[in-house]
């Protein structure tokens, strides 16, 4: 069983890095050298983002087709594109994002694509938690 903070690190940070690094390259003209120093990862790893071999190709997709995901993601691109570093007010943007995404159980759905046999009443418990927020108890 993956708890949602794994989902976060293995599939919803490098799908939401994958789709920053696009566009602060193909819609601001940045170098992948100075991608990497705003997203704090490799330039290698911003060079896989943008070609397409690292990221999860169908979520980032799925992510795209949700209007507040992906107007969140442009003002986010927008906050790193004219810093060119990652500040408190984009940090909080990247926060604020992958909270919405819980809390919006979008994260539910990435989760069943990940392990389909998911005890229903675990899923709701976990359900339960999300919708109260942090340091609830159920």
């Amino acid at each position: 069983m993956l708890l949602p903070a794994e989902i976060e690190s293995r599939t919803l940070i490098p799908a939401l890095r994958a789709i920053l690094a696009k566009k602060l390259a193909g819609g601001h003209g940045i170098r992948e050298d100075k991608i990497s120093e705003m997203l704090g990862v490799t330039q290698a790893a911003v060079s896989n983002y943008i070609r397409g071999a690292r990221g999860d190709q169908r979520l980032m997709e799925k992510l795209g087709r949700e209007k507040q995901v992906s107007r969140m993601l442009d003002e986010l691109g927008e906050c790193l594109a004219s810093d060119m570093a990652y500040t408190p007010a984009s940090l909080s943007k990247f926060i604020g994002l992958c909270n919405y995404i819980k809390s919006s159980l979008l994260i539910c759905d990435i989760h069943h694509n990940l392990e389909s046999d998911i005890d229903e009443r675990v899923c709701k418990e976990c359900e339960n938690m999300l919708l109260k927020g942090p340091g609830s108890v159920v």
